[in-house]
């Protein structure tokens, strides 16, 4: 199986939502913009976010086998995705690619 590296690239905030609809609270995530993580065997790799591996583990999985094009040729490198967080006021959006065995 191939390995995974997955690169939180960006994360969006949602101002505008959060005052209307979220309770305040003092801790929100954890991850950082630049934070990368490497999953061996399609496994969720040790100190991501269980709320991020949620959204992408399909596609870690998919990869890890060597497949890849997703929806016939989204990304240019076919053996990547962008996927985002289900956070709906503040989604990360990580880059996943494969680098090798």
């Amino acid at each position: 199986m191939k390995k995974v590296r997955i690169t939180a690239v960006r994360q969006t905030e949602y101002q505008d939502l959060m005052a209307k609809y979220e309770n305040p609270i003092e801790h929100t995530c954890d991850v950082r913009v630049g934070q990368q993580w490497i999953s061996t065997d399609g496994q969720c790799p040790d100190g991501m976010c269980l709320a991020a591996w949620g959204s992408m583990r399909e596609f870690v999985e998919s990869l890890a086998r060597g497949e890849g094009n997703f929806y016939d040729g989204w990304m240019k490198n076919p053996m990547s995705a962008m996927i985002s967080c289900n956070d709906g006021f503040r989604p990360f959006s990580f880059y996943i690619e494969t680098i090798g065995e």
